[in-house]
């Protein structure tokens, strides 16, 4: 498409080299000669990706569109909800035509950047499959084996897995030795050994409602499964773990990310990869609290006036936000402070929990563009909040 609206050319790419590479000899026959690569303007429903980083090497434009924004564009075009490739590319390509004064581009974050990115975000989506998993075991436990949830506190723990694997029916685990047990919590390296075996023994040999021998045979073929799954996804997620680490130590801003107040390796991991590296890619402390999701959202309409949380966010930085907001009440006495002021308000907890995440996300920003680690008494400072919102 041209500056004037008008369709220059219109194309089914493959993926891969072979598309990339039409896609130049398309738009090259169509450029002017001695035009700047970033003349060429890109919209794309996606901020990653092989053609993303393709596109933003060939030094083109290129704005990631959030399907939401395309879907509220589309709406101008066409009033009876048809949609279809060729005219979601039309849209795109209009939309960025019109208004790319509202749209941002995509930022190349660095190698390091992404790589923390990989290993952080399937770090995170393996420790919400073992999640699901052990929700899955909890629920066919309840179905026939109850006194297993009373004996185990932590399914996931080695020393349940083990006993459990070992004996997944009531009958068998009833058998279970008090020296089998104990063995397994020593294995487990647990604490006060003897009355936690004990402590199991007269939960798995307890009375309950009971099912039919053929049933918690079934049952016992699917716990055994699930065990498996969960010893697999322990190891992976402690290989995972060691590879966020070594990767994050890599990166320069690791130093900065760690010196703020309740933030650890792991979750400095999944902060970093969230917000990416590139410099300019937030104007200010309130663009970047705006992408975080913490800050308010306001809706006005003539005399009426509503201030609430967004709830359309990036759910892997939301969470890690909120865990380092909660771990910074103990770590920093002006975060418990900015936490308490806001509880002697009337804010409940999860409230006054995003506000400290929301001025965390501020104090952040700070430090990563003066390039300066954390420093308590600079951060919660009188004056120190409007600074953060100014930059």
């Amino acid at each position: 498409m041209n500056q004037a609206g008008k369709r220059l050319a219109r194309a089914r790419l493959p993926e891969g080299v072979d598309g990339i590479g039409r896609l130049h000899a398309l738009i090259g026959e169509h450029l002017d000669v001695g035009a700047a690569a970033d003349a060429v303007v890109i919209g794309i429903e996606t901020d990653r990706g092989p053609w993303v980083a393709a596109l933003v090497a060939a030094g083109y434009s290129v704005y990631a569109v959030n399907p939401l924004q395309a879907a509220r564009y589309r709406d101008r075009h066409t009033v009876s909800g048809a949609k279809s490739d060729p005219a979601d590319a039309h849209v795109l390509a209009d939309m960025v035509r019109t208004d790319s004064h509202q749209l941002r581009l995509v930022a190349a974050d660095s190698p390091q950047a992404e790589a923390v990115k990989v290993v952080a975000r399937a770090h995170k989506t393996l420790i919400w499959e073992r999640t699901r998993t052990t929700q899955r075991l909890r629920h066919s436990l309840r179905e026939y084996f109850p006194a297993a949830l009373e004996a185990f506190d932590d399914l996931t723990a080695p020393d349940a897995l083990e006993l459990l694997a070992k004996a997944p029916e009531p009958v068998a685990a009833a058998r279970l030795s008090r020296n089998q047990i104990r063995a397994a919590l020593t294995r487990a390296r647990r604490r006060d050994i003897d009355t936690k075996a004990t402590r199991v023994q007269a939960a798995l040999r307890a009375d309950h409602l009971r099912r039919d021998q053929v049933i918690d045979a079934a049952y016992a073929a699917t716990t055994r499964a699930s065990i498996q799954i969960l010893i697999t996804l322990q190891e992976q997620i402690a290989e995972l773990a060691a590879q966020v680490e070594a990767h994050f130590g890599r990166h320069p801003d690791a130093e900065i990310v760690l010196s703020q107040p309740g933030i650890g390796v792991i979750l400095g991991a999944r902060v970093l990869a969230e917000f990416g590296d590139a410099r300019g890619r937030y104007a200010s402390a309130k663009a970047r609290k705006n992408y975080a999701g913490t800050s308010p959202i306001t809706r006005a309409s003539g005399k009426k006036k509503i201030v609430a949380a967004r709830f359309v966010h990036n759910d892997r930085l939301i969470d890690s936000l909120a865990q380092q907001a909660f771990c910074a009440l103990t770590a920093s006495p002006g975060a418990r402070a900015y936490y308490d002021r806001h509880r002697a308000r009337g804010m409940e907890h999860r409230a006054a929990l995003r506000q400290l995440a929301n001025r965390l996300v501020g104090i952040l920003h700070g430090c990563l563009k003066t390039r300066t680690p954390y420093n308590e008494a600079t951060a919660w400072s009188p004056g120190a909040a409007d600074q953060a919102t100014a930059a």
